[in-house]
């Protein structure tokens, strides 16, 4: 149980003291997407959802749940977020939406879980948007592409995911 910090010593759950780490820089991208068929796509693209703008509706999702992201996840610090920024492409070869979020902070611990919650309530948002039209989506490959900041280092697998390897 040494290597997990967040359980104490009695083997029981706990939110990690980060009272004495440094304040840093402290910035995350995180990415996924939400597999469609080609009338879905063409709904979404071109702004013919009943429910009205599916893209606009995720972005706010988005950044909505980065900022509640403490509230959700058990052991995650409530944090000041200095920045959140979502971005969605349309992908027509793959019959996806595919999302980053990018979610900054000057803190003492990290932004990875933030973004990844941003960009699983985007796809979220836009599977809740889409159902009506489509039952048999599919959201994946949600992953950190990339974190700056902090002791642990940086991470860059961002290759990856323009290779489609995650």
């Amino acid at each position: 149980m040494a290597d997990f910090t967040h359980f104490n010593e009695s083997g029981r759950g706990r939110m990690v003291d980060v009272g004495g780490k440094a304040v840093t820089e402290r910035s995350a991208t995180a990415a996924g997407r939400v597999l469609v068929n080609s009338e879905t796509f063409r709904l979404i693209r071109d702004g013919g959802m009943k429910k009205g703008d599916v893209l606009g509706t995720a972005q706010i999702a988005g950044i909505m749940a980065a900022k509640k992201t403490s509230e959700i996840i058990p052991m995650c610090h409530p944090l000041m977020l200095t920045g959140v920024d979502m971005d969605f492409s349309m992908n027509e070869k793959n019959l996806s939406v595919e999302i980053k979020a990018t979610v900054k902070c000057r803190g003492v611990t990290g932004v990875e879980m933030e973004a990844l919650n941003a960009v699983s309530a985007a796809a979220l948002t836009v599977y809740d948007m889409c159902k009506a039209v489509q039952k048999d989506m599919v959201i994946d490959h949600i992953c950190l592409l990339r974190k700056s900041g902090g002791k642990s280092g940086d991470i860059n697998q961002e290759e990856l995911w323009n290779t489609k390897q995650l």
